[in-house]
């Protein structure tokens, strides 16, 4: 089959079975099987597949209509203008979190040699983009899974910042060297338990549930991580979270009984996506 016919018959095969964006989703497909960047669906629309290429490209629209996200299929997922590998290991890097990393740049920028914690690392890549994009920054990123810390050394090595980042297996701080970091930084799980059998499918059923289950109410973590942090910040340090859309006024009042100069930022839909605080003491 000619690359326009494959091309046609994906988007009409996704269109069927309710996929969004069905054209970028067929076209992102072929790109993968073939190799070429997406220029080349167009330029060479008379290409004939291989017997081997159609049937990956069945087998992959397959997948995806079957609901496993693009992302796992292909491996990568862009953040921050960086590619970062990803799996069923680790959650997929949204766009709302490069809110996040941009607040805390913010912040590291006023600082000389800044040192960064992030908490619940997963793929590496809220650490691995405040360390490509932070000027002298020096990164440590924890993760409990053994499995999303192996993609997140390869994400750093790939990224080019081996030097200045480390990642440690450990659950939440218990493996945390005793030392202050200027910033602490975490998008943890935040998806109350009940809701989770509610989400997308691409969601409930791919995405790892340890990086989604924050508990019965959601917030967990946030408690847990502001607590431990006053042992682990410099004074004045930040503490920056990424929280679920109807999550940050109840993590402000959590973040209040030790934390100052409390603000909350919104996503490009006007979600109210990150909360930052600077220690009181």
């Amino acid at each position: 089959m000619i690359l326009k016919d494959a091309f046609a018959e994906g988007i009409r095969k996704l269109k069927l079975s309710n996929i969004d964006a069905p054209v970028v989703t067929a076209g992102a497909i072929l790109c993968y099987i073939l190799g070429r960047e997406r220029t080349f669906l167009y330029s060479h629309d008379e290409y004939l597949l291989s017997n081997d290429e159609y049937e990956n490209y069945c087998e992959c629209l397959k997948r995806v209509a079957e609901g496993e996200p693009l992302q796992y299929i292909t491996g990568v997922q862009e953040f921050m203008s960086l590619n970062f590998n990803v799996c069923r290991k680790v959650l997929i890097p949204r766009q709302d979190t490069e809110i996040l990393v941009e607040s805390v740049l913010e912040y590291a920028g006023q600082k000389e040699n800044a040192s960064i914690l992030d908490i619940g690392t997963g793929s590496g890549c809220v650490a691995i983009s405040l360390a490509y994009y932070g000027k002298n920054t020096q990164v440590m990123g924890v993760d409990i899974s053994k499995g999303a810390l192996e993609v997140a050394r390869i994400n750093a090595r790939n990224c080019g910042v081996e030097e200045n980042t480390v990642f440690v297996q450990s659950n939440l701080f218990d493996n945390v060297p005793p030392k202050k970091f200027d910033i602490i930084v975490s998008n943890p799980p935040y998806i109350p338990i009940e809701v989770i059998e509610t989400l997308d499918k691409q969601v409930k059923d791919f995405e790892p549930k340890i990086a989604l289950d924050g508990g019965a109410d959601g917030l967990d973590f946030y408690r847990r991580i502001t607590q431990q942090s006053v042992s682990f910040l410099e004074s004045k340090g930040l503490l920056a979270f990424e929280v679920g859309f109807d999550q940050a006024q109840k993590v402000v009042e959590i973040m209040e009984v030790n934390f100052e100069n409390i603000k909350v930022k919104k996503d490009l839909a006007g979600i109210e996506r990150v909360v930052t605080g600077n220690l009181s003491k």
